[in-house]
């Protein structure tokens, strides 16, 4: 009888026992389901996207693609902090192009190129340099994902989509004359870090000013970025500030009748909730124009700490195909590869994807520092102050100056 219990203690415990015997560790990297690739990816229509299309590759590959949906603070946060462990939590992060510097810097991404990756000249070529270090002829760390720049999106029944959108002193002209009549005219993003920073860099760009000159040296205490700033706080004076939500609503609803914005934010499978345009090159009508449009990529890097390189490596290249891209056209997706924007089905189908393919050609990068974040963060806090009214539009230049100084000399 003693023996009989043995045996049927041994069995239950090994039935207990087995699932667990499948299963991952926390960073092991393959489990019952087999090898699993997990990817931290930005939350929204991104994260969507990958959900959407992974079907294929896990089938293929007899693997599991795990997204974890985080915001794009969070991913730089967390993507830091798990670049510490000796295997990653992460195979593949996406990356704001941005902060390619930082994480390379912090040895955060694997070398694609040394992994064997050649590069694909298919995708558009101010998408496919983001991910370059040195930027913009290095080895290749992470590939375009989703092609994202800056345009204008407004709205058709409170400006009138034959308004010239030539230069920024008409754009001020017709907000203007909306606020004299009780309409909202120009909506900001006017809070702190990135939004504000990306709100103003392609005003500043528009009139001849910028951060940094070609040697890296900043030089944003200049004529051009006062009138630029000054510029920004009567736009802003016609309309409101809004967060990014609240500005898409504002926009979509008529509350408010233009902005700056991100195609990903007014695309869906069904196509955009406002009407686009391209951002002005010029200050004026009688300026050159000028690149101006801001070019905000989201990239696809192997972790350097992953478990899986060569098979999460593969996943990104999948995950940026022509193939999946065109899939991904119908879950909001937005294409880095010329051959989809090029495709008369897909233009047929998303005509808007001219503007665009063609704000990407006319696009601008953000200055490329380890410091960019900080940057954001600092100059940000000075803007804000601006349109605050609690400083002055020269004090604002002249402490943003010198706190960038302080950042670049650390």
């Amino acid at each position: 009888m003693n023996k009989i219990k043995r045996s049927l203690a041994v069995f239950f415990i090994f039935v207990y026992l087995m699932p667990c015997l499948g299963c991952a560790s926390t960073y092991g990297g393959s489990s019952a389901r087999g090898t699993v690739i997990t990817i931290a990816a930005r939350d929204g229509s991104h994260a969507d996207v990958i959900n959407a299309v992974k079907g294929d590759f896990e089938k293929e590959n007899k693997c599991t693609i795990e997204v974890i949906s985080l915001s794009g603070d969070d991913i730089y946060k967390n993507a830091i902090s798990d670049s510490k462990n000796t295997t990653g939590k992460y195979d593949i992060i996406m990356v704001d192009d941005p902060l390619m510097p930082e994480y390379i810097q912090k040895n955060i991404l694997k070398n694609l190129t040394q992994l064997g990756y050649i590069d694909d000249d298919d995708f558009v070529e101010k998408s496919k340099l983001l991910g370059k270090d040195p930027y913009p002829m290095g080895a290749t760390y992470a590939l375009p994902f989703s092609g994202n720049v800056q345009l204008i999106f407004f709205n058709n029944n409170l400006i009138n989509s034959d308004s010239s959108f030539d230069n920024w002193a008409d754009i001020l002209k017709a907000c203007q004359d909306l606020h004299s009549s009780g309409k909202n005219g120009y909506a900001i993003r006017g809070q702190s870090g990135n939004p504000i920073v990306s709100d103003f860099l392609p005003i500043l760009w528009a009139f001849g000013g910028d951060l940094f000159d070609s040697d890296n040296n900043i030089i944003l205490d200049s004529p051009e970025s006062r009138d630029a700033l000054n510029f920004y706080y009567q736009l802003y004076k016609t309309g409101g500030n809004y967060d990014k939500d609240s500005l898409i609503k504002a926009i979509n609803d008529g509350e408010a009748a233009i902005a700056l914005g991100w195609p990903s934010w007014f695309l869906s499978g069904t196509g955009p909730t406002a009407e686009i345009s391209q951002i002005p090159g010029k200050k004026d009508a009688s300026s050159d124009p000028l690149a101006t449009g801001e070019i905000g990529n989201w990239l696809l890097g192997v972790t350097s700490n992953s478990a899986n390189p060569d098979l999460a490596l593969k996943c990104a290249i999948y995950l940026t195909s022509s193939e999946v891209q065109k899939k991904a056209l119908e879950h909001g997706g937005i294409p880095t590869r010329k051959s989809v924007f090029r495709d008369n089905e897909v233009i047929e189908k998303f005509p808007y994807f001219e503007m665009i393919y063609m704000g990407t050609n006319n696009s601008r990068v953000r200055p490329r520092t380890t410091k960019w974040a900080k940057i954001e963060e600092e100059f940000g806090e000075e803007l804000v102050k601006c349109i605050e009214d609690k400083q002055t539009v020269d004090q604002t230049i002249i402490n943003s100056q010198k706190k960038i100084e302080a950042l670049m000399n650390e």
